[in-house]
């Protein structure tokens, strides 16, 4: 706080995730010494794995990190639908597609914290927002740290995380909206099987599976409706795989590590969208004001995307231009980030369903649909990327 208090602009970043540590380290690179505060213990659960498409390279580009992910990642350049009794359906060669926009690599999401944290700079951990209060000029900021409180005056207070505190005291309640499919899923880890560029999922009658690989591992996810599955793993992993015409000896390895596994935790499958994302001189960002579901696996791109964009519209950026210069954040990305959030709600309504008729209609479908039609939201997103450069403000489009 106290080398922040002599910069162009004072900043507070709330929330160490994808999106808080790109901005974080955006802003570094700009001169400034931004607050970055955490809730969580520096110890904290590395969490799950991501698929991230080529929409996460501009940053990494941005911050020098690309090697540092790179050699944290895997390459991902396949991937299978499996059907409602686990036959494949069709499989894809994504990577195929895909290089000719940038990587889509699996990496674990404590490995990519890391890599965003590589350039350098402070966490302050076990930390909270209690209050903000602002002024036509300031943003008052009460912190709390195990116990101990400080204020300190900000020019931009900008929050992540989907369940936001931040959030919660600069906008009203039902200033955000959830969206909530009525499932769960048991998420965990197994060791690697011998396809380690191959991702899959089981597109079952009231039941998903998958695995994705990351570097050394292999994420795993089970799903299926919140009743079925609150109970524990191992009860709703036998009855998934008792609507299978087989499981073979990987699929088998992989359910066991995640039943018995030490990291493995429920994971309630909704997300949130907040109406607006500025309030003067509070800005959301990543999933305090887009929570995705994991269905269409670009959330954490469209996070570090959406972070980049802010921090460009900051570049140069004079205290009083604060507030205007967070609108035409919001103006910019928050269409983009909507459209892209829709899509993974949409897939969900494909994905997570009951009833025999529909998967058998369903598998029917998914063996018709060629690859370019089943990446199409995706491309388009990846045609549609907005620069991440300071001072551009605006997206620039790439050629198709």
């Amino acid at each position: 706080m106290a080398a922040a208090a002599n910069d162009r602009l004072r900043v507070l970043v709330v929330g160490a995730g994808a999106a808080g540590l790109t901005l974080t380290q955006l802003l570094r690179r700009q001169g400034l010494h931004p607050v970055l505060v955490e809730k969580a213990a520096p110890d904290a659960a590395a969490g799950y794995m991501l698929a991230l498409i080529p929409l996460a390279d501009p940053v990494f580009d941005a911050l020098d990190v690309m090697d540092a992910y790179l050699r944290h990642s895997t390459p991902m350049r396949r991937y299978r639908i499996r059907g409602r009794h686990g036959q494949p359906l069709r499989e894809y060669p994504m990577g195929r597609l895909l290089s000719e926009a940038g990587h889509y690599r699996g990496i674990s999401r404590g490995a990519l914290m890391d890599v965003l944290a590589s350039p350098g700079g402070t966490v302050t951990h076990h930390t909270t927002v209690t209050a903000v209060e602002q002024t036509p000029t300031t943003a008052r900021v009460t912190l709390d740290t195990r116990g101990r409180s400080y204020a300190g005056a900000f020019d931009l207070v900008a929050s992540n995380g989907l369940h936001s505190s931040t959030r919660r005291l600069a906008l009203a309640p039902t200033g955000v909206s959830t969206h909530d499919t009525g499932w769960s899923g048991w998420v965990g880890w197994a060791d690697p099987d011998g396809e380690p560029d191959l991702g899959w999922e089981i597109w079952g009658t009231g039941m998903y599976i998958a695995t994705y690989p990351v570097r050394d591992r292999v994420g795993v996810i089970v799903c299926g409706p919140r009743d079925a599955t609150r109970h524990g793993p191992c009860p709703f992993v036998a009855h998934a795989c008792a609507g299978l015409d087989r499981v073979d000896a990987l699929l088998e390895r992989a359910l066991r590590q995640l039943v018995h596994g030490d990291q493995t935790y429920f994971w309630p499958l909704t997300d949130c969208r907040a109406a607006r994302w500025t309030d003067g001189r509070v800005v959301l960002v990543g999933d305090a004001a887009a929570g995705f579901l994991p269905t269409a696996g670009i959330g954490a791109c469209m996070a570090m995307e959406s972070a980049g964009v802010l921090a460009a519209h900051l570049a140069g950026a004079a205290r009083d231009e604060v507030p205007r210069r967070l609108r035409g954040y919001e103006r910019v990305q928050r269409p983009r980030v909507e459209a892209a959030q829709t899509n993974s709600r949409d897939l969900a309504k494909l994905m997570f369903r009951g009833g025999r008729a529909y998967s058998l209609a369903r598998d029917l479908a998914v063996r018709r649909v060629p690859l370019e039609a089943a990446i199409r939201p995706i491309r388009r997103l990846l045609r549609t990327r907005p620069s991440v450069t300071p001072g551009v403000h605006r997206g620039d489009r790439t050629p198709d």
